[in-house]
């Protein structure tokens, strides 16, 4: 049995692991994105294509294990299979894998609209789950479009589908536009 020092003491070792005072994640701070380093000074769906050709993958498609396999102006499409550091207790994907993927479709879809001296931020990410995600989903695909591109606010749209074109879950998504900081 695992005494209560022990597991505090692991606890505050896994809290530091992932904690932003760690120094990797100081040098990401300081290191220009990803997109900054593929696309510096072209528009957002420049940019988005340059990172496709590039075959660089930033840390969240790492982690979670999925693909950004498409950008159009309006139109981004990321994929990926859900290995078992996705799954709950429960024995399906985890509603955050979802989630991500929806996201990110989202937020490259309005990236894709994005001038050069443009950035954006998601400030509100509302997610449907439609059904459950398990092994005999297959390849996942998450397509985001464009809804409305306004001077500060942009909206747009996900679904997710499994293999077989079932829709699996669907998000709507508000961002914030605003001018891109120096790198």
């Amino acid at each position: 049995m695992t005494s209560d020092s022990t597991r505090a003491d692991a606890a505050a070792r896994d809290a530091t692991a992932f904690s932003p005072s760690t120094d990797a994640n100081r040098a990401a701070r300081r290191e220009p994105s990803l997109v900054d380093q593929t696309g510096a000074g072209l528009d957002g769906l420049a940019q988005l294509r340059a990172l496709l050709a590039s075959g660089r993958k930033p840390g969240i498609l790492v982690s979670l294990d999925f693909d950004f396999v498409e950008a159009e102006e309006g139109l981004a499409v990321f994929a990926g299979t859900p290995g078992p550091h996705a799954y709950n207790p429960i024995g399906t994907v985890h509603g955050g894998y979802a989630a991500t993927l929806l996201d990110s479709a989202c937020g490259c879809a309005v990236h894709s609209r994005l001038s050069a001296e443009q950035a954006y931020t998601t400030l509100e990410l509302k997610v449907a789950y439609h059904k459950a995600i398990t092994r005999h989903s297959g390849r996942l695909r998450a397509e985001g479009r464009v809804l409305s591109f306004g001077q500060r606010v942009a909206y747009a749209e996900a679904k997710l589908t499994d293999a077989d074109g079932r829709l699996l879950a669907s998000a709507t998504s508000t961002l914030l536009v605003f001018a891109r900081p120096p790198a």
